[in-house]
C-alpha cells in the first residue's frame, strides 16, 4: 500500500505541471459549501492556552461558534490541513524537543463532523523554532521551516496520517546587515511552486527566497545555482504568496514592512523583481513588523498584516502586470495581528490579534477589496494561525 501511494505521488508529479498550469490560468473559484471547521493554533508558553482550538464557521453569516480545545500540545503556532481533509499537522515552535536543540511537528487525525483531533505522532524537525508548515502539491510530504535553526525539512505522510522521519533537509548559512535580526539564517516560510517542481524557502536572515529542485517521489531538495530572489538588504523577508495565475509571487518583508512583487518563470524557477511597496501609511513612524500576506482567491486584491501599526493593509493588483496599488489600511481591533486568514469562500478575513487574545471577523467587499468588521470578536488565548476544513 505504501508503494502504491508513492507510485501515485510520482505519477502525479509528472502530470502535475500540465494540470496545474491549466488550472492556474483562471482565478480559483470560491468554495461551494458554507459550513466549515476552523482550527486556531496558539502559543501556550506563558499563556493560558491549551493548544489547538476548534470552531464551527458559517460562511454565509461569517459566524464562529466555539467547539473547544481540540488538542493539547505545546506551542502549535502554525497549522495545515491535509488536502484530503482527514488530517491536521502543527509545528511545535520549541527548541528543546526530546532534550535536543530541535522543534517538532505533530500529526492528528481530524473528525470533520465533531472537530475532534486525535494525536497520531510527533517527530523532530531537526532545527529549533519551526514556524511554518505546508504540503507539497501531491500531499505526500509535509514541509517545515525552522526559524531559529535556519533550516528546512520535509517529512513523508503515511497512509494513516502519521509522519515519517525527515526525508529532505537543508541547513542555510550566512547573515544579513541587521545584526540584531539577521545574525544568521532564519527560514520563515516554505512552499512549493505551482507545478510542484521547486521548493521555495523564504529566509529572513539572508534577505533571499532560496529555490530548490523538489523530488516529489523522495521528498528531497536539490540546491540550484540560480533562480533565487533577493530583496533589499536588511528588509527581512518573511512570507510569500503566489497569484492564482502563477505568473507573479509577492514576498512580504518583516523588518521594513514592504511587499516586493516578482515575476516568476515556471520553467526555470527564476524570479525578477518588478516593484517594492510599503505596507504602512506614509506618515507612520512606529515599529515595523509585517507578518502575514495573502492573495484573494479572485486574484484582484492582496492583503498583509502589520504588527505595531495593528492593521491589515489592502492592495489592488493588476493581474496582467502584477503591480500593486495601496488602498490603505484597516485597524484589526486588537494588538499584534501575527496572522490572518481569508475563509475558503473569499467572503471574510479573520484577523488574529496575538497580544490582545482575540480574533476579529471582517467582511470582504468583492468589488473593492474593502474590509468591514462584522461585529464578531471571539476570545482566544494568543492566536497565531487559522486553517479551515469543510464540515461534514
Amino acid at each position: 500500500m505504501q508503494m502504491t501511494r508513492r507510485l501515485f505521488a510520482l505519477l502525479f508529479f509528472f502530470s502535475a505541471p500540465l494540470f496545474l498550469f491549466s488550472r492556474a490560468q483562471t482565478p480559483e473559484k470560491p468554495a461551494s459549501t458554507s459550513k466549515y471547521i476552523a482550527y486556531i493554533g496558539t502559543y501556550t508558553t506563558k499563556t493560558s492556552s491549551k493548544g489547538i482550538y476548534a470552531y464551527k464557521f458559517d460562511a454565509e453569516k461569517g459566524q464562529l461558534t466555539s467547539i473547544g480545545a481540540a488538542a493539547e500540545t505545546q506551542d502549535p503556532s502554525f497549522l495545515v490541513v491535509h488536502p484530503n481533509g482527514k488530517f491536521l499537522y502543527a509545528v511545535n515552535e520549541i527548541g528543546n524537543f526530546n532534550g535536543g536543540s530541535n522543534g517538532a511537528v505533530s500529526a492528528f487525525a481530524l473528525d470533520a463532523k465533531t472537530g475532534a483531533l486525535k494525536f497520531l505522532n510527533q517527530v523532530s524537525t531537526r532545527g529549533a523554532g519551526p514556524c511554518y508548515i505546508s504540503f507539497d502539491k501531491t500531499g505526500a510530504y509535509v514541509l517545515v521551516a525552522n526559524y531559529d535553526g535556519g533550516s528546512i525539512a520535509s517529512f513523508p505522510v503515511h497512509e494513516d496520517g502519521s509522519l515519517g522521519t525527515v526525508s529532505g533537509f537543508v541547513q542555510h548559512s550566512g547573515s544579513g546587515p541587521n545584526k540584531e535580526r539577521q545574525e544568521g539564517p532564519h527560514a520563515h516560510w516554505i512552499g512549493t511552486s505551482p507545478d510542484n517542481r521547486f521548493a521555495l524557502a523564504v529566509d529572513l536572515g539572508l534577505d533571499q527566497v532560496l529555490v530548490y529542485g523538489f523530488d516529489a517521489y523522495k521528498g528531497l531538495f536539490t540546491p540550484m545555482l540560480s533562480g533565487f530572489a533577493k530583496v533589499k538588504p536588511g528588509a527581512g523577508p518573511r512570507h510569500l504568496a503566489f497569484h492564482p495565475n502563477g505568473k507573479f509571487a509577492f514576498v512580504l518583508s518583516e523588518i521594513d514592512s514592504s511587499v516586493t512583487v516578482f515575476s516568476y518563470q515556471a520553467k526555470t524557477g527564476a524570479f525578477s523583481s518588478l516593484q517594492t511597496i510599503s505596507t504602512l501609511p506614509a506618515d507612520y513612524s512606529g515599529p515595523k513588523e509585517a507578518a502575514e500576506i495573502a492573495v484573494h482567491p479572485s486574484g484582484k486584491f492582496l492583503y498583509t498584516s502589520n504588527r505595531g501599526h495593528d492593521s491589515i493593509a489592502i492592495f489592488a493588483m493588476d493581474p496582467s502586470k502584477g503591480r500593486l496599488k495601496s488602498l490603505g489600511q484597516v485597524l484589526t481591533g486588537g494588538k499584534t495581528p501575527r496572522h490572518f486568514a481569508i475563509d475558503p469562500t473569499g467572503r471574510y478575513l479573520l484577523a488574529e490579534n496575538e497580544e490582545s487574545n482575540n480574533v476579529v471577523v471582517f467582511h470582504i467587499d468583492s468589488a473593492t477589496g474593502a474590509l468591514t468588521p462584522t461585529g464578531q470578536t471571539i476570545d482566544v488565548p494568543s492566536p497565531v494561525c487559522i486553517t479551515f476544513v469543510a464540515a461534514q
